[in-house]
């Protein structure tokens, strides 16, 4: 089985980010998050979000977000519709049929997206809108986790990933990849 993460990785983007700015756009109250947002992004990006700070600092934060927002889905079919360009070549080029994607994105926002790609096997942090609250963050080690829950048994061939926060998927990959803009490089074989 091929296992791709998906931000940075097969889009060329971090789309809960664009989300965010996508909102903004259309939410002007939601610049009050503006400094949580970089803050949160700076940090991720140089790999400094623990497990634990992603849930006592950030996780409350994208809850007080996704609180009360209103036509998500069709919000999300716009998002997506002007961002689709964004996939990489890569990987339209190698996709097969049984791949897997998984990713801290939401799976509200990628369903979408994975609709339109064809991609069945994808694992991201699940939200209930309902009550505003984030059920599963599927960050580091919460990968595995729900990898071995949904697919025991399975073997990951190739990993490709742009970030060391997957190093325990790496770990149970036979081939690691990692994807740097349009760059592959192989780094575990």
């Amino acid at each position: 089985m091929n296992v791709y993460d998906f931000d940075n990785t097969i889009y060329d983007g971090e789309s809960p980010f664009e989300l965010f700015f996508y909102y903004l756009k259309k939410e002007p109250f939601l610049i009050k998050f503006m400094p949580k947002v970089l803050v949160y992004l700076g940090k991720y990006k140089l790999g400094k979000v623990s497990m634990e700070s992603l849930i006592t600092e950030h996780l409350g934060f994208a809850e007080d977000l996704i609180r009360g927002l209103e036509n998500y889905e069709a919000d999300i079919a716009k998002f997506w519709d002007k961002r689709m360009h964004k996939i990489k070549p890569f990987y339209i080029a190698q996709q097969h049929e049984d791949d897997l994607i998984i990713s801290a994105s939401p799976e509200v926002l990628l369903a979408e997206v994975f609709q339109r790609l064809n991609i069945k096997n994808y694992i991201g942090t699940t939200l209930d809108f309902d009550i505003g609250k984030i059920t599963f963050a599927c960050f580091r080690e919460n990968k595995v986790l729900a990898f071995k829950e949904r697919y025991p048994g399975r073997t990951i061939e190739n990993f490709y990933t742009d970030s060391h926060n997957d190093s325990a998927l790496m770990e149970l990959a036979k081939n690691v990849f990692f994807v740097k803009g349009n760059k592959i490089k192989q780094i575990k074989p």
